[in-house]
C-alpha cells in the first residue's frame, strides 16, 4: 500500500519512529484514538437528533398550531444547510476546519435551544433554520478533518465509522423519542440533545487543533503532521481546481492570493524585507451563489407543496436562481458526466436523492395500503442501519480497493433493485416482510456507494480544495435529496396519494392510491440505475 511506503528515492533514509509507527495504526491506534471517538460521537449525536426530531416533530407543531406550517420545518432546514456547506468549505481552505465545526456545532446546538422553546410556530421554524446553517458547516468540516488528520490508507476506516454511528440511533432514536415525548413532552427531545455534545467536543477538539487547524501550506499545526495529513506538493494530476475545472501541476506552497500575482511581478526592487502577501480573503461570488442555491431550493419545495397555477411564480424565479447557482458552485461537467471528480460529485447526488426520496414513502405506503400502525412501518426500515454499516465495512477493507468502481456498480444496481421490490406489497398476497429484506439490501448497497463517493472525493482533491469539493458533494446530496423528493411529492399528490402529513397519522388512512406510490418508486428506481452507468466513468483515463 502506497501510504505505508516511504516516499523519494531509494536511498536509505532515517525513518522517525513516531511517524512510522502512526503509519502502521489504524483509526483507533494509539495517536489516533482521540479524534476518531471525538468525531463519529458528534456524527452519533446528529445521527440521534435526526431520528429523534422526526418523531417528536408532528406533536411540536400540532401544540403550536402549525401543521399547516408541517412542511417547512424541513425545508428551513435544508435550505440554510446548503449555505452553511458552501460557507464551510470556502472557510475550511482559507483557515482550516476548526473555526466551521466549532461555529457550525454552536448553531446546531442554538438551534436546537430556539426549537425547543418556541412558543410559535415561526420561532420554532427559524430554529431549525439556524440548526440547518450549523448541520452544514459541521459536516464539510468533518470532510476536511479527515483529508488533513488521516492517511489516505485510514479513510475508508474513518467514513465508515462514520456510517456504523447511524446503527444505534435508526433503532434506538425513534422509540427513545416516543418515550420522552410521551413521558416529558416533546421540547426535551430538542433542549437535552445540546448538553451530550459537550464530552465528544472535548476529545476531538484538541486533536484537530493540533493535526487539521490553519490553513494549507502554512505553518504545520504539530510535529506530526507530516505523518497524518496529504501533501500539498504530492503530485496529483487528478486534482481539480477550485472552479471544478482539472488543473495543471499544483504548486509546493499553498496557492498565491489573487491580489498578489500582479503586485510582485510589478513592485519595484529593494534591500527592504517584502511586507507579507495579505491573507486570503472569502470569494464573495460563490457566497452569492450559495445564497441562490438556498432561496432557489426553497421556491421549489414552496411550489410543489402547493400545487395551484399560483405556485408557477415561485417555481420559475427559483428555477431561475438555481440553475446558475448549481452549473457555479459544482465542479465544471458534473452534469455532463465528466470522467473523475465532476462524475463523483453527480453520483453522490444520484445514489442520495433516489434512495431517500424512495424511503420517504415507505412507511406511508405500508400504513395506508397494508394497515400497519405507524410504529411497525418504521421499524420496517430499522434493519436498514446495520445494512448500511455492513457495506461501508466491506468498501473500507484494503483488499477491494482495486476494485471499488465495479463494487460501487454493484451496490446501484443492488439499491434500484431494492427500490423497485418495495412496491411488490401493494399486491396483498405478498408478505410485508418482504420491504424490510429488501431495504435491508438497498441500504448495504447504500454502505458500498456512498461512504466510497467520500473516498473518492478525497482522493481526488488536492489539499487546499478539500474543503471546497466536499461542500460540492455535500450540495450534490442536499440538493438532489430535495428536488426528487419534490418531484416525487408532487407525482403522488397528482394520481390521488392524497396528503401524506393527514394518511400517515392513522392507521387505517384510504386517501392514497395504490398508483401514486408506483409514481414514486419506480421513477427512482431508474434514477438509480442511472448511478450505476454513472460509476464506469469515476476513474480518470
Amino acid at each position: 500500500m502506497g501510504a505505508l511506503r516511504p516516499r523519494g528515492t531509494g536511498v536509505a533514509q532515517d525513518a522517525d519512529p513516531v511517524v512510522v509507527g502512526e503509519r502502521a495504526e489504524g483509526v483507533l491506534g494509539r495517536s489516533y484514538r482521540a479524534l476518531s471517538v471525538g468525531i463519529v460521537s458528534v456524527v452519533l449525536l446528529i445521527a440521534f437528533e435526526a431520528m429523534a426530531v422526526g418523531t417528536a416533530m408532528p406533536v411540536a407543531a400540532r401544540e403550536l398550531d402549525g401543521v399547516s406550517a408541517y412542511g417547512f420545518v424541513f425545508s428551513a432546514y435544508f435550505t440554510t444547510s446548503l449555505f452553511g456547506m458552501v460557507l464551510s468549505g470556502q472557510w475550511s481552505d482559507l483557515r482550516g476546519p476548526l473555526g466551521p465545526l466549532t461555529t457550525g456545532i454552536a448553531a446546531f446546538a442554538a438551534g436546537l435551544l430556539l426549537s425547543g422553546t418556541a412558543g410559535a410556530m415561526w420561532l420554532f421554524i427559524l430554529g431549525r433554520a439556524v440548526q440547518g446553517l450549523g448541520g452544514g458547516l459541521v459536516i464539510v468540516a468533518l470532510y476536511v478533518v479527515v483529508g488533513r488528520a488521516y492517511p489516505e490508507r485510514l479513510r475508508p476506516s474513518i467514513m465508515a465509522g462514520f456510517a456504523a454511528s447511524w446503527i444505534i440511533p435508526s433503532v434506538v432514536g425513534p422509540l427513545a423519542a416516543g418515550t420522552v415525548t410521551e413521558q416529558l413532552g416533546w421540547r426535551w427531545v430538542f433542549v437535552g440533545i445540546p448538553v451530550l455534545v459537550v464530552l465528544p467536543l472535548g476529545l476531538a477538539l484538541p486533536q484537530i487543533r493540533r493535526r487539521a487547524s490553519g490553513p494549507v501550506g502554512g505553518p504545520a499545526p504539530g510535529p506530526d503532521s507530516r505523518a497524518d495529513a496529504p501533501s500539498a506538493s504530492s503530485p496529483s494530476s487528478a486534482s481539480p481546481s477550485t472552479d471544478g475545472s482539472p488543473s495543471g501541476a499544483h504548486p509546493a506552497a499553498s496557492p498565491p492570493s489573487p491580489a498578489s500575482a500582479p503586485a510582485s511581478s510589478s513592485a519595484p526592487p529593494s534591500s527592504a524585507p517584502a511586507s507579507p502577501s495579505p491573507s486570503p480573503s472569502f470569494d464573495r461570488r460563490r457566497i452569492r451563489l450559495a445564497l441562490g442555491i438556498s432561496v432557489g431550493a426553497g421556491l421549489l419545495q414552496y411550489a410543489a407543496q402547493d400545487l395551484r397555477w399560483l405556485s408557477v411564480v415561485p417555481a420559475a424565479v427559483g428555477v431561475a436562481l438555481l440553475v446558475p447557482a448549481v452549473l457555479g458552485l459544482l465542479p465544471r461537467g458534473t452534469y455532463r458526466a465528466v470522467r473523475g471528480l465532476p462524475s463523483v460529485v453527480l453520483l453522490r447526488g444520484v445514489a442520495a436523492g433516489s434512495f431517500i426520496a424512495a424511503e420517504s414513502f415507505v412507511p406511508l405506503m405500508l400504513v395506508t395500503q397494508r394497515g400497519l400502525s405507524p410504529t411497525l412501518a418504521g421499524f420496517s426500515l430499522a434493519a436498514g442501519g446495520g445494512a448500511w454499516a455492513l457495506g461501508s465495512w466491506v468498501q473500507a477493507r484494503a483488499r477491494v480497493e482495486p476494485y471499488r468502481e465495479r463494487l460501487m456498480t454493484t451496490g446501484m444496481v443492488v439499491v434500484a433493485a431494492a427500490i423497485v421490490t418495495v412496491p411488490s406489497v401493494l399486491i396483498e398476497t405478498v408478505p410485508v416482510w418482504t420491504v424490510a429484506v429488501a431495504w435491508a439490501f438497498g441500504c448495504f448497497g447504500m454502505g458500498l456507494v456512498i461512504s466510497s463517493t467520500s473516498v473518492l472525493l478525497l482522493k481526488l482533491s488536492a489539499p487546499e480544495e478539500a474543503g471546497t469539493n466536499s461542500a460540492a458533494l455535500q450540495i450534490s446530496d442536499g440538493l438532489s435529496n430535495a428536488l426528487l423528493l419534490a418531484a416525487g411529492g408532487a407525482a403522488f399528490a397528482a394520481l390521488g396519494g392524497g396528503a401524506a402529513g393527514h394518511t400517515a397519522t392513522t392507521a387505517s388512512g384510504s386517501g392514497s392510491h395504490p398508483a401514486a406510490f408506483i409514481a414514486v418508486f419506480l421513477p427512482m428506481a431508474a434514477v438509480a440505475l442511472l448511478g450505476a452507468w454513472v460509476t464506469t466513468r469515476l476513474r480518470e483515463r
